[in-house]
């Protein structure tokens, strides 16, 4: 098949129960968890039955999907899976970067426990929401946003779509002028304009952390939302640099597909990462591990003698 890369999912794709059905068959998921609780007690608890209100609050968020990602990412490796490189959307990146060795899993729990409060406070009194645009040009989309100085296009996410983030009237009259224009426009469940100019307390705060913490150079490529390419030193600016400006999702996988990645298994709970391969690289195999069911599908579809 190929070389293989895993996609660490982002913040929206959270749900009630995730992560407990892989916890129960997986000796290195369940680590995960232990770890998280030693750390920050009821995490597991969260992720297990928490409700929808509850995990939709950006500072239970964060750490309750980087446990989720990592656990499905660690399942798959216990199962004999190792990718060739991994990339994670946003959130998602900090429990690739744990995967790939840069940071322990201790050290990227901390740092996604303190993502997730600095970015939360970037949020407050602020007003800031987010709208995924649908079935317009990319740059019919970034025109529409040059109008105004509180709009901002953060996620290219594959062809067709693309997020903007700012503030919830002017996206509001930016959802008019794509209906006028053609295309749909959905307001997306976050609490915040997030990988917007709002964030940028949030970067200054972990970039001033990410200086004091040990950064190893990865034992696996990392493609980084910022540049679309494996990470390189220096690692601090590049990682905390993600908060505040645009994940270039879709650069991210046409590089890795132009590097030879032709199965991408993306790890964590939904399949928003599974559907952007899709649309992005119809050619390639996508598939997704969130719970017990999805990882033996998975290995199945890769013949995989090693199953668990």
């Amino acid at each position: 098949m190929g070389k293989i890369a895993f996609l660490f999912a982002g913040q929206g794709s959270q749900g009630t129960g995730m992560g407990r059905a892989l916890a129960e068959i997986s000796n290195a998921a369940n680590r995960v968890f232990t770890m998280a609780e030693v750390l920050r007690p009821g995490t597991r608890s969260q992720c297990y039955g928490g409700s929808k209100e509850d995990l939709s609050i950006t500072v239970n968020t964060q750490p309750c999907l980087f446990c989720v990602d990592l656990a499905a990412a660690e399942a798959l490796r216990e199962c004999g899976i190792s990718p060739y490189a991994v990339a994670g959307f946003s959130l998602g990146e900090i429990p690739a970067l744990a995967f790939a060795g840069m940071l322990s899993m201790e050290d990227a729990f901390r740092l996604v426990c303190l993502r997730a409060q600095v970015m939360h406070a970037c949020t407050q009194g602020k007003d800031g929401g987010m709208m995924a645009v649908m079935g317009l040009p990319t740059e019919m989309v970034e025109a529409f946003c040059r109008e105004s100085t509180e709009l901002f296009a953060v996620n290219y996410n594959c062809p067709g779509q693309l997020v903007v983030a700012g503030r919830k009237s002017k996206l509001a009259q930016l959802g008019d002028r794509v209906r006028e224009a053609g295309g749909r426009g959905i307001v997306l469940a976050v609490s915040g304009a997030f990988h917007s100019p709002d964030m940028v307390q949030a970067q200054v705060a972990l970039q001033a952390y990410l200086e004091q913490t040990h950064l190893a150079a990865p034992a696996i490529p990392v493609y980084a939302n910022l540049t679309a390419r494996p990470y390189a030193p220096p690692y601090a600016r590049a990682l905390a640099s993600q908060a505040a400006q645009p994940v270039r999702w879709q650069e991210t996988l046409e590089n890795m597909a132009a590097d030879g990645v032709t199965t991408f298994i993306e790890v964590g709970p939904g399949k928003t990462l599974s559907g952007f391969v899709r649309k992005t690289l119809p050619n390639v195999v996508a598939l997704n591990v969130e719970d017990a069911e999805s990882l033996m599908r998975t290995m199945d579809a890769l013949n995989g003698e090693k199953a668990c």
